[in-house]
């Protein structure tokens, strides 16, 4: 049982001056495995005074300086290597292979933060002017519950490269994890203030910071809706704004793909993250004239996929996050089936032996018209929707027409024609035939996915502003 009391401001584990308690529960079991105290606006604004007058000092220092910083960070993280995976697939329920995966990528972005630094120029000339890009200021950060270490590093690694400092308020499901991060940036010895975290609500601590006139850039990562609320208080104080909202991304299965291929490459984008995941590709385009293969061949497929326990190392897909998260993937299940699509895999309810816990049955549905709720809609759960076309620009038709436009995925045995296809997605990104991590390409959404990108130069660029010296 662990009860987390302090936030870390200025340096050092401070006591919360806020006194609400949230429990924290297991989402396999739904039993009590600690409790968090939730800060206030008095912690939030202790936290960016610290960060404020921290910022004073750090923003003069040089690229080298910070790079050493970075390595410490980087080095320090994973030291716990261990102890992040346990706390992810404890209180997350993440499978301990998606948690072993996001605790190596959480490292490379600190790594390729420092190596995008060392590689940047900070000014340059421009006819008779001298141009500098110069940290913005004290940046916060806002961060979700379903995968807390990697948004953590990597926007407080592109933030420390760029010369800001940083505020960030957690997902308060998150705080066991974060307790674990907190206690790796103590002990990589940083400066003081360079790192602050209040642990709190979105409508307390996140409110606070969109508003506070001392932070001057938000990056957020989370829901659409709650990014356009957060745009609009920051917009008072002229805030700059990085948000990586939602997605609803589509999967074009072209007419020559290798199904021996392309199957696991869908199941695996698709559930990804236990369809937790903005990035999941949910939305499967098939070619009408091979429908009922690939969906036998999906349905065939499934039932290999064991949805169990998070700390055993064949679990592919483990619990919801919470009882509230169950039971909107049920509400959508339910959805698509009053709207009239049909269920050829999973469906509602628990599967058998996990009722304890927050377990949904990895669900697919055919006949699927893109204008279904269960296609429009981001569901954030293991739901895949089957969507039949009979043109390649058919495809990329149906593709495009979502409000969302983070993420794209193509199957092809053609990579000029999956090229091709993937130059007209109308995303921030898009995999052919496997999914890569890329640390060092800009990430993020277009439309109501997001603003602004992340990652590498790209993430730090977020952070500097503009000085023309003539």
């Amino acid at each position: 049982m662990k009860h987390i009391t302090q936030h870390y401001i200025n340096g050092t584990f401070t006591d919360s001056i806020g006194q609400e308690k949230f429990e924290l529960l297991s989402p396999s079991t739904n039993e009590v495995i600690g409790s968090v105290v939730l800060g206030n606006e008095e912690d939030t604004r202790r936290a960016i005074a610290a960060a404020k007058q921290a910022f004073q000092s750090y923003s003069q220092s040089t690229k080298e300086e910070r790079a050493a910083y970075l390595q410490r960070f980087h080095d320090a993280i994973m030291a716990r290597q261990d102890d992040h995976v346990e706390a992810f697939v404890t209180e997350y329920g993440g499978p301990i292979q998606m948690a072993q995966f996001l605790v190596k990528a959480s490292a490379d972005a600190i790594l390729s933060a420092k190596e995008s630094l060392l590689n940047m120029a900070f000014t340059e000339k421009v006819g008779e002017a001298e141009v500098s890009r110069n940290p913005i200021g004290v940046a916060a950060h806002i961060t979700p519950w379903n995968a807390n270490i990697i948004y953590f590093c990597n926007k407080t690694a592109t933030a420390l490269a760029a010369g800001c400092t940083v505020v960030t308020k957690p997902s308060e499901m998150s705080a066991i994890q974060t307790q674990v991060i907190m206690e790796c940036v103590h002990a990589a010895g940083l400066p003081a203030g360079l790192i602050n975290m209040v642990n709190g609500r979105g409508d307390v601590v996140g409110v606070e910071l969109s508003q506070n006139p001392d932070i001057a850039k938000i990056s957020f990562t989370g829901s659409t809706a709650v990014g356009k609320s957060i745009a609009a208080l920051s917009a008072q104080t002229m805030k700059r704004v990085t948000l990586e909202l939602g997605g609803k991304s589509a999967h074009i299965v072209l007419d020559d793909a290798d199904l021996n291929k392309a199957v696991p490459f869908i199941l695996a984008t698709g559930f990804l993250n236990s369809g937790q995941a903005c990035i999941a590709g949910t939305r499967i385009l098939v070619p009408a004239s091979r429908q009922n293969e690939i969906t036998t061949a999906l349905k065939q497929a499934i039932d290999q996929i064991k949805v169990g326990m998070p700390h055993e190392n064949d679990t592919a897909i483990g619990p919801m996050i919470s009882q509230k998260q169950y039971q909107r993937v049920q509400d959508y299940i339910q959805k698509g089936i009053d709207e009239g699509a049909k269920v050829i895999a999973g469906g509602a309810g628990h599967p058998d032996g996990l009722e304890a816990g927050n377990f949904v049955k990895p669900t697919i549905f055919v006949d699927v018209t893109n204008q279904m709720t269960i296609a429009r809609e981001e569901i954030f759960g293991p739901v895949l929707c089957v969507i039949p076309y009979k043109t390649d620009d058919e495809a990329i038709a149906i593709a495009n027409d979502s409000p969302y436009g983070l993420a794209g995925y193509v199957s092809s045995e053609n990579r000029q024609r999956a090229k091709h296809i993937a130059d007209q997605l109308d995303t921030g990104m898009v995999s052919i035939n496997t999914f890569v991590h890329t640390p060092f390409a800009p990430f993020g959404g277009t439309r109501q996915s997001g603003l602004g990108r992340e990652n590498g130069m790209y993430g730090i660029g977020a952070y500097l502003e503009y000085k023309t010296i003539a």
